[in-house]
């Protein structure tokens, strides 16, 4: 019955790690924000949704891995045949089905050896099996492309890093921060993510209500408001908060000086040049192709697994709308700190941490200590949406690549429930080596 979906006190749904905005702008962000000062008083939230904290959970645990692997004999030497790694990360792949994942597709590649697995099924009590070429939603990966785009800007003179947002939209955030502080997650904005949400519930107690709603439509207007009624975290320049948000406002401000759509703009000038042949920004729940689709475990007490196959990616936006392949994600990666797509000196600016705590976050990439090379590092990103996890990292030459989709997430505060993505990520970072 729909009352025992009712949220319990001990439940919390975790909200994916991205925001949204939308396209070169149905209304101008002066239109959009209020006209009262921004409250900084958190709405009642019976879902209890945490936001920036849980954003960086897959981070943590991505650096933990990769420690983890480090410390290990095969991480560096390797000690067994290709055959045998093959086999070892087949294993891994669907151990983590068994443990509940619905669909598992990774990627390794290295100079020596090049691998791809897949299991699963594409959709929730589906039949059709995952395919290592099945797209699936990257979510926050989509943040490296989005910084690409602003660095083609700054090196181009649009920008720089010291442009201020209320220079190129006046009004779309409350506080006047920079494309610099944007970009390292360094301006204080919130994410902001449930009140896009709870804006949009009649009852936000209920649990069925809050997954039909992730297929609405979310405006520009929609989008303004909330970073305008959430609080904001942090003074700019003084800290690290991660921020959906920021990202959203850069994605609006790369529309308005192009005054093209960002899909056209990610075509162009990132997913072609660097061979991303099934990689999509979409604009609406359809999605060209064989898409591994969403699927949220909510826990005992509710109706346990949701489909979010309906997900409307408006709700994501610049900070995380993409849906792309293991393959294309490595190509994008590879591309990127090779000098395909920015300059060198770009390479290192972007590569370069702004902050230490609680991750070495550059400007739309961190990195995590490579556990094949003791004193270098891996870059790149993870990504969240409500039923999908991946992750991408490369090495500084490009040589290798640790890549990785998973459909079925726990959205329960319960992160003992399901499988541990530490047992596929540890043998991928070792094979690695």
């Amino acid at each position: 019955m729909k009352a025992n979906r009712r949220v319990r006190a001990a439940l919390g749904v975790v909200v994916a790690g991205a925001l949204p905005l939308t396209g070169a702008g149905a209304v101008t962000a002066a239109q959009a924000a209020p006209s009262a000062p921004a409250t900084t008083t958190t709405p009642a939230n019976p879902l209890d949704v945490p936001t920036a904290d849980d954003a960086l959970a897959l981070s943590q645990q991505v650096l933990e891995a990769a420690e983890q692997a480090a410390s290990a004999p095969a991480a560096r030497a390797r000690t067994t045949t290709d055959a045998g790694i093959r086999r070892e990360l087949d294993r891994a792949v669907s151990a983590l089905v068994d443990d509940g994942a619905v669909a598992v597709t990774a990627r390794v590649e290295t100079p020596d050896l090049t691998w791809a697995g897949a299991d699963g099924v594409r959709e929730l009590g589906g039949h059709a099996r995952a395919r290592t070429s099945d797209p699936f939603r990257a979510a926050s990966n989509t943040k490296p492309m989005i910084a690409t785009l602003v660095m083609q800007e700054i090196e181009k003179g649009t920008w720089t890093l010291d442009t201020s947002v209320e220079d190129v939209l006046p009004g779309a955030l409350p506080r006047d921060v920079t494309i610099e502080q944007l970009l390292s997650h360094t301006s204080g904005a919130p994410t902001a993510s449930e009140y896009l949400i709870l804006d949009k519930m009649q009852d936000p107690a209920d649990i069925d209500e809050y997954f039909e709603v992730l297929g609405d439509h979310y405006s520009d207007g929609d989008h303004v408001r909330a970073a305008h009624t959430a609080p904001w975290m942090l003074e700019p320049g003084t800290g690290f908060s991660y921020s959906n948000a920021g990202f959203v406002t850069l994605g609006m401000m790369l529309e308005k000086v192009n005054k093209t759509d960002l899909d056209e703009l990610l075509e162009e000038r990132v997913f072609e040049p660097a061979g991303m042949r099934s990689t999509d920004y979409p604009e609406g729940p359809h999605k060209r192709g064989a898409l591994l689709a969403d699927a949220a475990w909510m826990g005992p007490g509710t109706a346990g697994w949701y489909s979010v196959e309906h997900f409307d990616p408006t709700l994501f936006r610049a900070a995380g709308a993409v849906t792309s392949t293991t393959k294309d994600l490595a190509a994008f990666n590879e591309a990127l700190v090779t000098g395909e797509l920015v300059s060198p000196a770009t390479i290192t600016d972007m590569l370069t941490p702004r902050s230490a705590e609680p991750i070495e976050y550059g400007l739309g990439t961190y990195r995590v200590p490579d556990p094949c090379v003791p004193g270098e590092y891996l870059y790149g990103h993870d990504g969240a949406s409500f039923g999908t996890l991946s992750y991408n990292l490369t090495s500084l030459d490009g040589e290798r690549q640790v890549t990785f989709g998973v459909t079925g997430r726990n959205m329960t505060l319960d992160q003992e429930a399901l499988y541990d993505l530490t047992d596929l990520l540890v043998p991928m970072f070792t094979a690695s080596c």
